[in-house]
Order: structure tokens, then C-alpha cells, then sequence
């Protein structure tokens, strides 16, 4: 039977769409299904930790130390469970704020620009912003706009380096990656993050870089922000999973620098750390000058900018 090209095309175009709507109807709850499978997850590896526990119980003396043991590797299960449980609800929430689409931002380095000069978050090379918090243990924070960059996915990227210091010890040390798209948009495109104990160096957990191991790039700052935006910062599951609220436009905020007004204030959170709730006001011309805990009221606050 021959058939004309033209009712060819015609009928490619109506089953194409119909596969379409089919498609996007049987398409899966992507963000909820990988918040649950991360949740099985979870449990498997606080399972697993638990029986290695009770492995080493069995090697106890006494019949007293092996009970005390298994006892505590019981705690520790529970507890891990807890917090399996505690994390899948918030990144069901958060899918509840971002809706159910994949997470897969489209990046193209031809959109990108060379310099981060978002006025909420500006990074001009050589300038040094330096931090001090409140708490019981309070942190000295130098975070400082190098002259490096660092190619990640094609998108040239500044390099900042962010080191925090307890007693004049050094805690952490890490290099933050960002770049500017054409909007005005500051993406974040990775870390890599040292942790330090004694001058030792002891955890590289939390860094990540987009591209590598599926991780993909999130947006720190928009260029144009407005209350009720919510916005992954970072993707990676399991070790970088960021996300913001703009909370106002037009927040005040006063710090040992100065008295700032017009700031953008974010309900910055992770489903990986649920109770780890922080806001942050960034004020024009300037970036980042308070980080907050609503819970606890502890602060860490810009003390001053040097440019070098």
C-alpha cells in the first residue's frame, strides 16, 4: 500500500502529539520518587551501620559489655532511622515548593559572563569579607574573592576561599565555585570543603562539584528576587541539597559594619540537616552581612571587608 507523504507527516504529527500528552501524564513524581528512594536509602546504610555494631559487640569479655553494647547500637539505629524519617519530610516538602519535574538546569557557557558583579552578591577579586558569630563557641569567618577561577562544565568560574577558625585554630577550609549567567543570575557550582580537628585534617564531607557523580549546579543569588521564591542552591543527594525562600526585599539588618536597609532576606534550609534553619540578609552593593538562627537567635555577622 502506498501512502502519501503528506498524510505520513499528518499522522507522525498527531501520534507525536498524543505520545506527548501520554508521556507527561505517565510521566513519574520525580522529585517525591527520589525523596523516597533516598529515604530507602538511608535506612539501608543506618541498617547496615547497625549490624556492624553488633559485629564488634560479639568480641566484648563479658556477657555485661556485650548487652551495654548492643543496647547502644539499638539507640543509634533508632535515632538514624529518626533522622531518615526527618529528612525524607522535608525533601517531600520542598517538592511540595518546587513542584515534581526533574531537577536538571540546562547550562550553556555561552551564557555566562566573566565577572559576578550581582549587587547582592558581588565578587570582586581581592576583596576580603571577614565574619565573627555568637555562640558558645564563637567562629572567626574570612571568606576572600581570589584571582583564580576553576572551568567546571565549560562556565568559568571565581574561586573563593572560606575559612573558619575557633581559637585562632583552623576548623574548615573550603573553595567556594560561582559564576554570573547573562540575567544576572549567581550560580554555584560546587566545594570543596576540609574539615580540621587539631590542625588534622579529618572530613571532606559535604563537597561536591556540579558534572561530577551527577552533581548539577544550583543558583545562590537571583537576579531578580521576590518573596516566595524558593530555590535548590546546590544538588547532590545525600551530600549537597541547599535550598532558599526569599522571605522580603526589604529587610533591615545592623552588624558591627554598619546599619543596612533594603536587604533581601532568605530562609536558607537542607532536608539533609532539617532543624539546620538559618536566615541571611544581603544588602546592596555589599552581599552577605548577617546570617541568623530564628530558633536560637545566634548570629554571625560582617565585621569588615578589606580590598587588597
Amino acid at each position: 500500500m502506498r501512502v502519501s507523504a503528506g498524510w505520513l507527516g499528518a499522522g507522525l504529527l498527531v501520534v507525536a502529539a498524543v505520545g506527548a500528552d501520554a508521556a507527561e501524564k505517565a510521566a513519574p513524581r520525580s522529585c517525591s520518587k527520589s525523596a523516597r528512594q533516598a529515604y530507602q536509602a538511608c535506612r539501608h546504610e543506618a541498617q547496615s551501620d547497625y549490624l556492624l555494631q553488633l559485629a564488634g559487640c560479639n568480641d566484648l569479655a563479658t556477657r555485661k559489655e556485650r548487652a551495654a553494647c548492643t543496647r547502644a547500637a539499638r539507640d543509634q539505629r533508632r535515632e538514624a532511622l529518626a533522622d531518615c524519617a526527618d529528612q525524607k519530610e522535608a525533601r517531600l516538602d520542598l517538592c511540595d515548593s518546587l513542584g515534581e519535574a526533574a531537577y536538571n538546569p540546562e547550562i550553556d557557557p555561552e551564557n555566562f559572563v566573566s565577572e559576578v558583579t550581582n549587587p547582592l552578591f558581588p565578587l570582586k577579586p581581592g576583596t576580603t569579607f571577614i565574619y565573627e558569630s555568637t555562640g558558645d563557641e564563637p567562629e572567626h569567618d574570612e571568606v576572600q574573592v581570589t584571582h583564580n577561577t576553576k572551568t567546571i562544565l565549560g562556565v568559568v568560574c571565581t574561586v573563593v576561599r572560606d575559612t573558619v577558625s575557633v581559637d585562632g585554630e583552623v576548623t574548615e577550609d573550603t573553595l567556594d565555585w560561582f559564576a554570573q549567567d547573562k540575567d544576572g543570575n549567581v550560580w554555584y557550582f560546587g566545594e570543596h570543603s576540609e574539615e580540621f580537628e587539631d590542625g588534622v585534617l579529618v572530613s571532606l564531607e559535604g563537597s561536591w562539584e556540579a558534572g561530577v557523580d551527577g552533581a548539577k549546579p544550583g543558583i545562590i543569588m537571583e537576579a531578580n528576587p521576590k518573596v516566595g521564591d524558593v530555590y535548590r542552591q546546590e544538588f547532590l543527594l545525600g551530600v549537597a541539597e541547599d535550598a532558599a525562600e526569599v522571605l522580603a526585599t526589604d529587610a533591615a539588618a545592623s552588624v558591627p559594619f554598619g546599619d543596612f536597609t533594603g536587604c533581601l532576606q532568605t530562609h536558607d534550609f537542607t532536608p539533609l540537616e532539617p532543624d539546620g534553619l538559618e536566615h541571611k540578609f544581603y544588602a546592596p552593593g555589599v552581599g552577605l552581612v548577617l546570617e541568623l538562627h530564628p530558633e536560637t537567635g545566634e548570629r554571625n555577622e560582617l565585621v569588615d571587608v578589606v580590598h587588597n
